[in-house]
């Protein structure tokens, strides 16, 4: 069968088994673009007040002080007359889920229309309940004006002072009357293996004090993961239960037990001939010999989120209440309805502070298992996934294996080839069954490929990879594929600089056309007094510096230069110091872009210094931040961020700087050690192999 037959017969497939209920069919997010009727419900005006209902979660990027920046500037009102209320599915139509740093984007314009429009019917006297938002232009809005009060500018963060005071703002921090603790147990495995459970000592359990029941309960599966539910007065009680209960799981036989590396190996693939999916199609030379060959070597991480994630389900005679840390309350709305035999409306979410999320909360996993066991005891149960079920049952970054080879000619990049193997982001396992994966990915997945095409000129270029569904259960992780296939891409043009002679910034000049892209990599260079001489060697530490630059979903901007040293005793690398420009278009609130290309470059240090996630023996080999670290205080060394103030519209802060600090860490490393390293994290054995060459 031909691929475009293939693609239509899948197509059709899908259209006829998508059906409302079907059983054979995981629960699918929907994603409506907001509209200017939908932002008419997120403000409320009474008695001279103001509500703003946040239509995005809030999870660190503090997008709920922006919306109410932009509330109070086209309102007319005072700060302290706006309250901002989080997300809930009884409040507010239908939003998409939280991802894609597109909340300013997307969301900005809509809500200051509808702000606008409430503003000028109080001007004119108008008492009607309900109002139809105008489709007001950005020049008729005061919050996008120059003149703003409160837009482009910091502002006192909401739920700022909450924080620091350790109110109650998480859903770990709900408490309902008579609420229970709840865990599902599950088996040493990968979701993605079968595995339920064999026998237990359900007496044993019973004599543990604080001990209420155990629940077996076919909806408490997750992926392959048939799961089994206990339920206590105390949450310390729980660990009791668990290891008196002594349960016997019962694990299929690993499908593939090579590592996730092996799995995703390239090589193999490029031997077999052309990789199955084309991001970027172009006619390559082939019988020219090639001026740089690349190899890189990325593995499974994972999200870390310092908050494990929580849910709190009650049971309201039919309905159902729920207190969620989720990045898609809606989705959790509809799979718990679904899973419940609910109708949707019955089923009431309310939104948490979410402590931290990166990509790693957009299913729905401890609010099923909440909900199911609220009501089976009907009681209110809390369950919250403690550090271990974290890294064994999530979804994590799915490792990559790349090759890249670029040809020059009197030093002009002229024919380029990216090919890479990886698993699943968007259509992740994680969700979807093997036989709705294997029907989406004729179509790629747009997470994988995620800034895989080269930002700079070049005659020809050609970029293709490969999807495997791997053991270990992968996803999007914070700026999905454009980490990885960045830095991929700014190790080879580094590589291409140094062929041809020139200096790296020089390079990448002569080879951008871009304007704003030109502008970051300019301006960090300046920061960074790029070309000034640096004292490369001290006694026992040697010093290098590297510089990078990327577009992030073709809307934002960034490039970044980092200086690293080496302790040439010892193998250990450091991050001395790390500078960004940055531009995302205007921005709402400086001070939360400025926190954000902050976090994005400690993921960076991660990613290249600390972050792995062993696998083996088709699960997780981990269970705490010892056995999967995260960088420390002393791993960051000092930032300095230049956001550019930028006339064009908001694009996304969340994920951007992730397309610049890798690439400038890893070009810093070869600078300091001599040495291009193929994989990463970069370890101090590695360090000292490629320094005693």
């Amino acid at each position: 069968m031909r691929r475009r037959a293939f693609v239509a017969a899948s197509a059709a497939t899908l259209t006829v088994t998508l059906l409302p209920g079907c059983a054979l069919v995981p629960v699918i997010p929907k994603r409506p673009a907001p509209t200017l009727s939908d932002a008419a419900g997120w403000v409320r005006h009474a008695s001279g007040r103001y509500t703003v209902h946040l239509p995005r979660a809030e999870m660190g990027q503090n997008i709920a002080t922006a919306f109410k920046q932009i509330a109070c500037d086209e309102l007319g009102a005072a700060w302290d007359s706006v309250e901002v209320q989080l997300m809930a599915t009884t409040t507010i139509a239908r939003v998409k889920a939280t991802v894609g740093s597109d909340s300013v984007k997307d969301y900005a314009l809509p809500l200051a229309q509808a702000c606008a429009t409430l503003r000028l019917a109080l001007e004119a006297g108008s008492r009607d309940a309900v109002l139809q938002a105008q489709d007001l232009p950005p020049t008729a809005l005061r919050a996008f004006s120059r003149n703003a009060t409160w837009v482009g500018r910091a502002a006192p963060q909401v739920q700022g002072r909450e924080i620091v005071t350790g109110q109650p703002l998480y859903a770990a921090d709900i408490r309902r009357p008579g609420m229970l603790f709840g865990r599902v147990l599950r088996a040493p495995a990968s979701p993605e293996t079968p595995s339920r459970p064999g026998h237990f000592n359900e007496a044993a359990g019973h004599a543990v004090p604080g001990f209420v029941a155990v629940v077996t309960d076919k909806r408490l599966a997750q992926s392959n993961a048939q799961g089994l539910g206990i339920v206590a007065h105390t949450p310390g009680a729980l660990d009791r239960i668990e290891a008196a209960l002594a349960v016997d799981w019962l694990i299929d036989p690993v499908a593939d037990t090579r590592s996730p590396a092996l799995q995703i190996d390239l090589a193999p693939r490029l031997e077999r001939g052309q990789l199955a999916h084309v991001a970027r199609k172009g006619q390559l030379e082939e019988a020219a010999p090639w001026t740089v060959d690349m190899q890189l070597e990325v593995p499974l991480a994972a999200h870390s989120a310092i908050e494990p994630r929580a849910a709190v389900a009650e049971p309201r005679g039919k309905q159902m209440a729920l207190w969620v840390g989720g990045q898609d309350p809606f989705y959790q709305r509809d799979v718990v309805a679904r899973a419940l035999g609910l109708n949707v409306d019955d089923v009431h979410v309310q939104a948490m502070r979410i402590g931290g999320a990166f990509g790693g909360k957009t299913l729905c996993t401890v609010e099923l298992e909440a909900a199911v066991l609220a009501h089976t005891l009907r009681a209110p149960v809390k369950v919250q996934w403690t550090r271990k079920q974290e890294l064994a049952q999530a979804f994590h970054r799915p490792p990559s294996s790349h090759r890249v080879r670029a040809r020059l000619r009197d030093g002009k990049l002229t024919d380029w080839w990216h090919a890479f193997s990886t698993s699943h982001i968007l259509f992740t396992g994680a969700a979807m069954p093997p036989w709705m994966q294997l029907a989406a990915d004729f179509l790629g997945d747009a997470g994988v490929a995620r800034g895989s095409t080269l930002p700079y000129d070049c005659t020809n270029q050609r970029v293709e990879y490969d999807l495997t569904r791997l053991t270990a259960l992968t996803g999007p992780w914070r700026g999905l594929g454009a980490a990885p296939n960045l830095l991929a891409v700014e190790s080879a043009i580094d590589e291409c600089a140094r062929a041809s002679g020139m200096d790296a910034l020089a390079f990448r000049l002569k080879h951008l056309s871009q304007p704003r892209l030109k502008a970051v990599l300019e301006r960090v260079a300046r920061d960074a007094r790029w070309g000034s001489p640096l004292l490369r060697q001290e006694n026992h530490l040697l010093r290098g510096r590297g510089l990078a630059c990327g577009i992030y979903k073709g809307m934002s901007y960034a490039a970044a230069v980092a200086d690293v040293e080496i302790d040439s005793r010892t193998g250990a690398a450091r991050v001395a110091r790390l500078w960004c420009a940055h531009d995302c278009g205007r921005m709402i609130n400086p001070d939360q872009v400025r926190a954000q290309t902050e976090g994005n470059l400690v993921w960076c240090i991660g990613m290249m210094l600390v972050e792995e996630l062993p696998f083996a023996n088709g699960r997780v080999q981990a269970s705490s931040f010892a056995d999967a670290p995260i960088p420390r205080i002393a791993d960051i060394g000092a930032m300095e961020i230049t956001l550019i103030d930028s006339p064009e519209p908001s694009t996304g802060a969340g994920e951007t700087a992730m397309v610049a600090g890798a690439g400038a860490i890893a070009n810093a490393l070869r600078d300091a050690a001599g040495h291009r390293f193929n994989r990463v994290p970069v370890r101090a054995s590695d360090i000292l192999q490629a320094l005693r060459r």
